[in-house]
């Protein structure tokens, strides 16, 4: 029996991969959105990929009342929130704004849902809570810290679900630690549509490949890796998206709050990930070399043991596959959903 699913942020990137796969396994999906960095577009692409309809409300998680208008309308099982601002630049410009939306929204979510008696919230954390790791792989016993105000958001939200679950012995919390999500569904038909200049290593070299962007920027190659850029845990966004599956079904054998990091277990520099891109694309890349950036660990890889041992759940494609991926959805949609 299918369940009904409130997906926060359900319209951007990872949001839409993650309602194609809830979807197709039978799940009813309400769609929560405010569209401040994505695009209703993606919703009308989901439907084509999948023959079924989201139920699609335009509202803020900000916004208590919009949000008890919609639990009034739905009766619903479980949440995913992805709902929140996600660039580590910006959020050094604007960290108010990341811990007013990030943080406050998600107080407000799990007060809405707790009047409602919903009491099952798979929670989109990062990689970025455990700051510049002291080595690699990274398991979900590393100790937590951030360097720059959108970790932090993400690490506050994660202790206040600490706190909560402790006080409500009765909620189910999963916690998934994603990586660095790339790639796009194999239709390239939805993929990342970034507002403005990318903050991400991916559609960034995507949007140079397809002569969007005159050339990409490479923050340091002095760092002590294999080439001297940094090192990232790249993984393909439908292999996420299923991972938030896995998480749904945890959450029948109310575990209380439990934590999963979600990445393939292998670090690709920035150099690698260049070369894979232009093999997939037949495109040449030009990168410059910039200084450093304030608040980048030289490398960051997941262990995913944990996953598969309690979830069952490890990624599937690799990095010729993400990129393949992603350069179908950018040479089809070189203006994002908007062209």
């Amino acid at each position: 029996m299918g369940k009904t699913i409130l997906v926060t942020g359900g319209a951007g990137f990872i949001g839409s991969h993650t309602c194609v796969e809830l979807l197709n396994q039978g799940d009813e999906v309400i769609v929560v959105d405010n569209l401040r960095n994505s695009s209703e577009i993606s919703l009308d692409r989901v439907k084509a990929i999948t023959g079924k309809s989201v139920t699609f409300h335009k509202a803020d998680i900000c916004n208590a009342d919009a949000l008890e208008g919609i639990f009034n309308q739905h009766k619903i099982d479980a949440v995913i929130h992805f709902a929140g601002l996600k660039a580590v630049g910006e959020s050094n410009t604007i960290p108010l704004t990341y811990f007013e939306i990030n943080v406050c929204g998600t107080v407000t979510l799990l007060k809405v849902m707790e009047k409602f008696g919903c009491r099952n919230v798979v929670f989109s954390s990062s990689a970025t809570v455990y700051g510049d790791p002291a080595s690699v792989p990274i398991d979900e016993s590393f100790p937590l810290t951030s360097t720059n105000p959108y970790g932090r958001s993400k690490l506050m939200v994660e202790d206040i679900m600490r706190d909560f679950a402790k006080s409500q012995p009765d909620w189910n919390i999963v916690l998934l630690r994603y990586f660095n999500p790339i790639g796009a569904h194999s239709s390239g038909t939805i993929g990342e549509d970034p507002r403005g200049i990318p903050n991400n290593l991916l559609p960034f070299v995507s949007q140079v490949a397809v002569g969007k962007l005159p050339q990409l920027n490479v923050f340091g190659d002095d760092y002590d890796t294999i080439d001297g850029t940094g090192v990232r845990d790249y993984i393909h966004v439908v292999d996420l998206a299923i991972g938030h599956l896995k998480a749904i079904e945890k959450i029948d054998q109310n575990p209380g709050l439990v934590t999963y990091n979600l990445g393939t277990g292998n670090g690709y520099s920035v150099l690698q990930v260049i070369q894979a891109f232009e093999k997939a694309s037949g495109k040449k890349v030009p990168y410059v070399v910039q200084p450093r950036r304030q608040g980048d660990a030289a490398e960051c890889y997941a262990s995913p043991d944990l996953a598969f041992k309690e979830l069952g759940w490890k990624a599937e494609r690799g990095i010729e596959e993400m990129c393949k991926d992603a350069w179908l959805w950018q040479s089809t949609n070189p203006q994002g959903y908007e062209g």
